[in-house]
């Protein structure tokens, strides 16, 4: 927060310098003013860019439930390693500070900004602007800032005054410390060869360095072949839907238990039996009874977890489209 004159005249000299690079170099074309438009969503801290809309803490807590919870818990207070957003105040000067909308944040506006541009996560920008004033409101009144049935809106944003408002401070690093990190690289020891020494499978960002080894067929693999191929463009969408999920859960190589457990190979899985993870108490029941995880009972609880098995701690609303099921199924069959 306290870079933003600077960043900002970094960006304005970038721009002010851009249609000469393109003359320069002859790419690209000028931004329309409507494309700019389309890209241009920020709001300042005054304010400025701030959406119409409106929402009350009251509105915002079954959105809240239904969007959040799943990482910041019902009541804004975190969840596992995920950010607390509610608490905290007075402990911005402890050896730990907890740094939360209540206690750190400066700027309604820039939290409005936040939630409009970024969450709920993996599904950002879904959100209407009533949804994202009722959100904002929710966390406010989470951190006894404002009243259940203070209606925020673009309007009255500057009337609520966050408790570390005059707490930051101009960024003195280019004069302070810049001098300090100045100064000719080092280019000698290096090593000589570089390899990758860990993998982000999980988001598919490290590219795969070893070619695939040419498999002999056997009658074992004849008979698989035979069995229908998953359609690579299902199995593709499934994969984006899957964004929707790893806030919580993750699967493959390396994969652990997160608010959500593992799914890796859970097509087919009995109910409950990831190692390690705290199952609620109608998971364990259901398990009991010998619930497996068959593309049917899958599909049912992805439709709609919380009407499957009351009680599931997965507040996720579920996915309304059975082509949208179907496909995250197929991905989530497809890895190992």
């Amino acid at each position: 927060m306290s870079r933003f004159p600077e960043t900002c005249a970094v960006i304005a000299a970038l721009l002010c310098s851009g249609s000469a690079m393109a003359q320069t170099y002859g790419l690209g074309r000028a931004a329309l003013p409507e494309e700019i438009a389309a890209w241009d969503h920020d709001i300042r801290p005054d304010g400025t860019g701030l959406p119409v809309g409106s929402g009350d803490a009251l509105t915002g807590e079954p959105i809240f439930a239904e969007k959040c919870a799943a990482c910041h818990g019902d009541f804004a207070e975190g969840i596992g390693n995920w950010p607390k957003l509610a608490g905290g105040a007075k402990t911005l000067d402890h050896d730990d500070p907890l740094k939360t909308v209540g206690s750190y944040w400066p700027y309604v506006s820039t939290a409005v900004d936040y939630v409009k541009r970024s969450m709920p996560f993996g599904d950002a920008g879904t959100l209407s602007d009533d949804e994202v004033y009722a959100l904002v409101a929710y966390i406010l009144y989470s951190n006894f800032l404002i009243e259940d049935d203070f209606v925020l809106s673009n309007d009255t944003v500057d009337q609520v005054e966050m408790p570390n408002a005059n707490g930051f401070f101009m960024d003195d690093r280019v004069a302070v410390e810049h001098a300090l990190w100045v100064g000719e690289p080092c280019m000698t020891g290096c090593k000589d060869t570089v390899a990758v020494t860990m993998r982000a499978r999980v988001l598919d960002v490290t590219p795969d360095q070893v070619a695939p080894t040419p498999e002999v067929a056997t009658n074992a693999d004849a008979a698989e072949d035979a069995a229908p191929t998953p359609d690579p463009a299902v199995i593709a969408e499934g994969e984006k839907l899957f964004r929707k999920c790893k806030a919580c859960h993750q699967l493959g190589e390396g994969a652990k238990n997160r608010v959500g457990p593992v799914l890796t190979g859970i097509v087919g899985q009995p109910a409950g039996a990831v190692d390690g993870f705290k199952y609620s108490k109608p998971m364990i029941d259901a398990a009991s009874d010998g619930l497996v995880w068959t593309e049917d009972q899958l599909a049912a609880f992805l439709a709609n977890p919380r009407k499957f098995l009351k009680g599931t701690k997965m507040s996720f609303a579920g996915l309304k489209s059975e082509a949208d099921i179907a496909a995250l199924a197929a991905y989530l069959n497809s890895v190992d």
